[in-house]
């Protein structure tokens, strides 16, 4: 059956606790149209509500709003359920439906903003030229191994490998960036031991809801990370204006690069770089 969210966005004054009656009186009527309402995020600061339901077709998952509570979406879509599990998955929920942090109790709400992160090596084409292709997929391998690592320590999700990269997702944009300074690091101690064999990557970065002006799940939030990769410079982790204002107080420094025009963006992108070398 395919899979919708939906994005609600909420009146003044709404409270979690109105969000979880609306969700238990939709528990009460999905039956009757073949629907099933797994979870919800609540995003109490942005105003927004996103709505994960198993249903034949849109129009039955709105039915299901309309005729339990009135409480209408303001868009519908449908996703691929290995991306909302690549992007949104690992969380619990609690005992109202309400996706929660892992660990943090009932009232730690998870409000469904991911931080998107991709690597790119550098020159990964002319690796093969140069080197063959089984020293460069030893290379390639190399990256991946170490980018795995790193998200396996710093909480990443791998969501796909893209050839010469790999794109995954944090619920901790301060864990993307210590995972993106774990990359550089084990690349300098490689390439400090293996001078002969060159291995630099790009890393690009962005923060941003599941439904936002695409109709594609973190569609933005994808597209802008990609960009912010590929303008990257090697050994650079180029992130989104959102990223340094969600790790205030993590310890972590960025450096501001201005404004930077990305191709599929009509303006200009307000681009910050993450201190690696001297990071804590």
């Amino acid at each position: 059956m395919p899979l919708y969210m939906d994005i609600h966005n909420l009146d003044e004054g709404t409270t979690a606790e109105d969000v979880a009656k609306a969700h238990a009186k939709d528990m009460e009527t999905q039956k009757k149209y073949g629907v099933e309402y797994t979870k919800y995020w609540v995003n109490e600061n942005g105003k927004k509500v996103f709505c994960l339901a198993h249903a034949p077709s849109a129009e039955a998952a709105e039915q299901v709003h309309r005729e339990a509570h009135g409480l209408m979406p303001d868009k519908i879509i449908e996703i691929q359920p290995e991306l909302a599990e690549g992007f949104l998955g690992g969380v619990e929920t609690n005992a109202a439906g309400a996706a929660v942090f892992p660990g943090g109790g009932a009232d730690a709400r998870d409000p469904g903003i991911r931080t998107i992160l991709f690597t790119d090596v550098v020159n990964s084409t002319t690796l093969t030229q140069s080197l063959g292709d089984e020293a460069a997929l030893a290379i390639l391998g190399m990256h991946d191994t170490i980018v795995r690592d790193a998200l396996s320590a710093l909480g990443g999700r791998e969501v796909k490998h893209t050839g010469d990269g790999i794109m995954a997702s944090f619920v901790s944009a301060a864990g993307a960036v210590r995972c993106a300074i774990q990359i550089q690091r084990e690349l300098e101690k490689h390439a400090q031991a293996n001078p002969e064999r060159p291995l630099k990557v790009r890393v690009g970065a962005a923060a941003g809801e599941p439904v936002e002006q695409n109709n594609d799940l973190f569609g933005s939030t994808v597209q802008l990370a990609a960009r912010l990769c590929a303008h990257a410079q090697p050994e650079q982790i180029l992130v989104s204006n959102a990223i340094p204002d969600l790790c205030i107080g993590k310890g972590l420094s960025f450096e501001e690069v201005g404004e930077v025009a990305l191709k599929g963006f009509g303006a200009p992108v307000r681009a910050h770089a993450a201190a690696w070398k001297q990071a804590n």
